[in-house]
């Protein structure tokens, strides 16, 4: 029988009514991120599966939690994970969607769309013009609309008639890199 919140495929990939809540709950607890799951992109690329069952072996086999002391992680574990989410879903989220005001989405869409896209600008100027052109030493120039649209190109740089494009985020975007990115790049 098939399941209500399932509303297609992309092959393996099942396709979920309210995805975009269940992302944001998986994001938001950080349940999905390598600390509890094992580094999902690493461990692919290491096993270079030609099916999904090699690559489904292949992660139970190897994948360990970062935050338990290199715990393997189970088919147990992720069916807490989906548990957790749904306890987080139900229980937190439902009582902030039950004390937000009409007034609070106002003000919010209004920040969101002037204030922030303004100091998202004023930021990205002063990285951009202030910062890396001086450090690299060549010209960055915007990039065209259709360039930021197709793919997520906010400058670029052009270096023997190719380009090199440059996407400028804040750390509060949530498209930053994880904290533990972030130290693992600056170890000594």
């Amino acid at each position: 029988m098939p399941k209500e919140w399932i509303v297609g495929s992309d092959g393996k990939n099942l396709k979920f009514k309210r995805e975009t809540l269940l992302n944001y709950g998986m994001n938001r607890w950080g349940l999905n991120k390598a600390q509890s799951v094992g580094p999902t992109s690493e461990l692919i690329r290491k096993c270079a599966p030609s099916s999904f069952e090699e690559w489904e072996s292949f992660y139970f086999g190897n994948a360990t939690q970062k935050k338990r002391n290199g715990i393997k992680v189970t088919k147990e574990f992720i069916r807490d994970l989906g548990q957790k989410l749904y306890v987080k879903l139900s229980e937190v989220v439902q009582n902030e969607l039950d004390s937000i005001k009409e007034g609070e989405c106002i003000d919010y869409a209004c920040n969101l769309v002037l204030n922030r896209t303004y100091e998202g600008y004023r930021s990205e100027i002063e990285t951009i013009y202030g910062q890396l052109e001086s450090i690299l030493g060549v010209k960055i120039q915007p990039a065209p609309d259709e360039w930021d649209r197709t793919f997520c190109v906010d400058f670029y740089i052009e270096v023997m008639k190719k380009f090199i494009g440059l996407q400028i985020k804040p750390i509060s975007s949530g498209q930053a890199l994880n904290q533990y990115q972030w130290v693992k790049m600056h170890e000594v």
